[in-house]
């Protein structure tokens, strides 16, 4: 239903490819108005258009409606006759259509790849020259939440036009939907993804797919934006999906959406922010944002909170930053000792990887740190070393793990 953009590669070219949902033009539903929309927005940023119409039916009315629409625009429109699978009989199912007005129709199969390789030779011939492509350090952001938190509200407001189907019934947006915005000098990759309903609730079927992919999306993004219903509040639904946030290793703002709708006093942000951090106390190392996606109401200020995550999610410190943390940390706090008088040491730590932010303690024994003292150290981190809106791994080594890397350093510095 909504526009999916797909990156291609053809004789040496790089393209942008625009999927659309199918053009109807009698209005049986209130989406195909709508869907309609996402179509010509699609076909007024295209430099050439496909049309695609099936040679085993035949021309149609409507393909005759959508020919005429396509006659009248300036961008170069070719036509691909699909379920061609035998290439002598498509030869003859795609004269058919050659009454559509459109110039030579192509005899294509999707399934097995026929006559694709003529249609893309025509296709790059209408596209403008292009050069290299220039690497952008972009941050990926995935928009997630339950269905109806108002997802596609917000990509559209980040973008200025309604590229995604905004529509009041749950369910609407089914594909995940990238859309590459610029501010300033920093580009972002938006992510629209299917609402996350209950798993009981939803059955195989395209909604079954677009929440997988929704998933993937999580796992794929840089920062994770988790919108939450100011209206209703907290749900175990969201609870899930930041637990998938945090088990991913990923940056996220909570994005508290609707919030024009709730009735405020001098005191409602904060008791609203101390139940939000108590339902969701595993993020609470997320920053959060108040908004509303209908009126803008701070949206702009959203990529404020997404560059300072995404600056955490990949900063390294080095070594000996790290070990002046840890001394002091020590210092003001000193490791656990036993029953038995067995004390923990650490002995010294190094971030391995970012991405999220990840560090290896080495300790004489990591049964010693129980859970407490392992959150005092990492909210030191935290608290010292800037890492704003991104968890912290901290991998707790044993002493005889040290000493096995020692000596393996030690072999190879010989040969």
């Amino acid at each position: 239903r909504d526009r999916t953009y797909k990156d291609a590669f053809w004789q040496d070219r790089d393209f942008r490819v625009v999927d659309t949902g199918g053009l109807v033009f009698d209005d049986d539903t209130e989406f195909l108005p709508m869907i309609r929309e996402q179509a010509l927005l699609a076909l007024s940023e295209a430099k050439a258009a496909i049309f695609v119409v099936d040679g085993q039916e035949g021309p149609t009315a409507a393909d005759e409606a959508i020919a005429h629409l396509l006659r009248q625009q300036s961008v170069p429109a070719l036509l691909a006759v699909n379920k061609c699978e035998s290439p002598e009989q498509g030869l003859i199912q795609a004269a058919q259509f050659w009454g559509l007005g459109l110039g030579e129709p192509f005899p294509i199969s999707s399934i097995h790849g026929n006559g694709t390789g003529e249609l893309l030779d025509e296709l790059i011939t209408h596209l403008p020259p292009t050069d290299e492509l220039e690497e952008t350090n972009e941050i990926r952001v995935a928009i997630v939440g339950r269905p109806n938190v108002g997802k596609s509200s917000m990509l559209n407001a980040f973008v200025g036009e309604n590229r995604a189907i905004v529509s009041p019934i749950s369910g609407t947006t089914r594909d995940t939907i990238d859309m590459v915005v610029q501010r300033n000098e920093q580009v972002y990759r938006l992510i629209d993804t299917a609402g996350i309903r209950r798993k009981k609730q939803v059955k195989y079927g395209p909604e079954f797919f677009g929440i997988n992919r929704a998933f993937k999306a999580i796992r794929r993004a840089d920062v994770v934006l988790l919108v939450i219903d100011a209206v209703d509040g907290v749900t175990e639904q969201d609870q899930k999906l930041a637990g998938r946030i945090e088990d991913d290793g990923r940056a996220c703002v909570l994005v508290v959406n609707k919030w024009d709708a709730v009735e405020k006093d001098s005191s409602t942000i904060y008791d609203y922010d101390k139940e939000l951090r108590s339902r969701l106390y595993f993020l609470s190392w997320a920053e959060s944002i108040y908004v509303s996606a209908l009126t803008g109401q701070r949206v702009p200020k959203i990529l404020d909170r997404v560059d300072a995550a995404a600056m955490g999610h990949k900063r390294r410190v080095t070594t000996s930053v790290i070990n002046e943390v840890l001394e002091e940390a020590t210092r003001w706090h000193t490791p656990p000792t036993t029953r038995q008088g067995r004390q923990g040491r650490i002995y010294y730590g190094t971030q391995v990887t970012s991405q999220p932010p990840t560090i290896a303690l080495f300790v004489n024994d990591p049964k010693l740190f129980g859970e407490s003292y392992r959150r005092y150290i990492e909210r030191q981190f935290r608290d010292q070393l800037g890492f704003t809106g991104t968890p912290i791994r901290l991998l707790w080594r044993g002493k005889k793990v040290r000493e096995v890397e020692r000596r393996s350093l030690n072999r190879a510095t010989k040969v």
